[in-house]
């Protein structure tokens, strides 16, 4: 049989490939490409621009030493370079912020989900997301006039040893009770994602069954929902981690192995705030210094990310 008869008899499969180039297509896969890349790039250019500096810090100061409970002064003589003290601030601003924005931020998700209705959901979450676009300065300077003086007034001092005492013009608990305020409507707006993600007919089996909206919302809607709900959580641990204005305008300056509220505290953050003002000499071991938290706050804030990731593989809901 000849090779034309043989293509009349074979079936015509059309092409998936389109007939002509696609140019506009391939420039906007281009551009998210490119997009994709620069925040990779953006990323390796900060270890690049730690590392050098960090090494040279830790070429002067045994690791050991860093990591300890030494007083913090590395920019006194003789200088201490223990960086528990400011980690330990750290994480005392974070615990009360979070105190504040888990239970707020869920509260306001679930409520937003399971509870308001279409046109009140439409009015409240732009004007909760509004807290998100003010300037971490502004906030500062709100915790520091006028949550301070509140605190001082209202702070109970009937309670046993140093937690009577009211706090001092800088404390924790201002600088942790307005950050948690801010990260409130990071934690409500992807909470709230994941819950609008579950199957109506999850909700619709429970109300089947008899089960209240309580009921619907806090034992079938949050468990289907826990992967977004625990990536805000952790999203909201590593933006109060990396968090600088709050902290440096109304957390204090005092670095101290303590997780008192009312006690003023310095933060990593703190640190490189009012370390890099242009007043340190390049070269010297203080200027390393800044380097070296910075990384360590890097890796903070990688380690967050990377749990986060793992947290929301392990309890990830698949509907189909």
């Amino acid at each position: 049989m000849s090779t034309e008869a043989t293509d009349r008899l074979t079936p015509h499969r059309p092409s998936l490939s389109p007939s002509s180039g696609r140019y506009g297509e391939r420039a906007i896969k281009a551009w998210l490409f490119g997009c994709a890349a620069f925040s990779v790039l953006v990323t390796v250019g900060i270890i690049v621009a730690l590392v050098g500096p960090t090494i040279e810090f830790f070429r002067q100061v045994d690791v050991g030493r860093f990591f300890s409970a030494e007083e913090w002064a590395p920019t006194f003589q003789p200088p201490g370079f223990g960086v528990l003290n400011i980690v330990v601030g750290t994480l005392n601003v974070t615990f009360w912020a979070l105190l504040i924005a888990i239970p707020a931020g869920l509260g306001a998700a679930i409520y937003l989900s399971e509870y308001a209705g279409r046109r009140r959901r439409r009015i409240l979450k732009p004007v909760l997301e509004v807290l998100e676009g003010v300037p971490t300065v502004a906030y500062g300077f709100f915790a520091l006039t006028f949550i301070t003086p509140i605190l001082r007034e209202v702070w109970p001092t009937w309670l046993p040893g140093d937690f009577g005492n009211p706090p001092g013009i800088f404390s924790a608990a201002s600088a942790g009770l307005v950050m948690g305020i801010m990260i409130i409507p990071t934690v409500a707006s992807i909470s709230q994602d994941a819950m609008n993600a579950v199957p109506a007919g999850l909700r619709q089996a429970a109300y089947g069954l008899g089960s209240t909206r309580m009921q619907v919302a806090t034992r079938v809607v949050v468990p289907a929902a826990l992967s977004g709900i625990v990536a805000s959580f952790i999203l909201g641990i590593s933006r109060a981690i990396g968090e600088t204005m709050i902290v440096l305008i109304a957390a204090g300056a005092t670095p101290q192995l303590t997780m008192m509220p009312n006690e003023s505290v310095m933060t990593m953050t703190t640190f490189i705030g009012q370390a890099s003002t242009g007043d340190i000499a390049t070269g010297t071991i203080t200027y390393y210094t800044v380097f070296a938290v910075g990384s360590l706050l890097f890796v903070s804030t990688l380690v967050m990310n990377m749990i986060s990731i793992a947290l929301v593989r392990r309890f990830r809901e698949t509907y189909e």
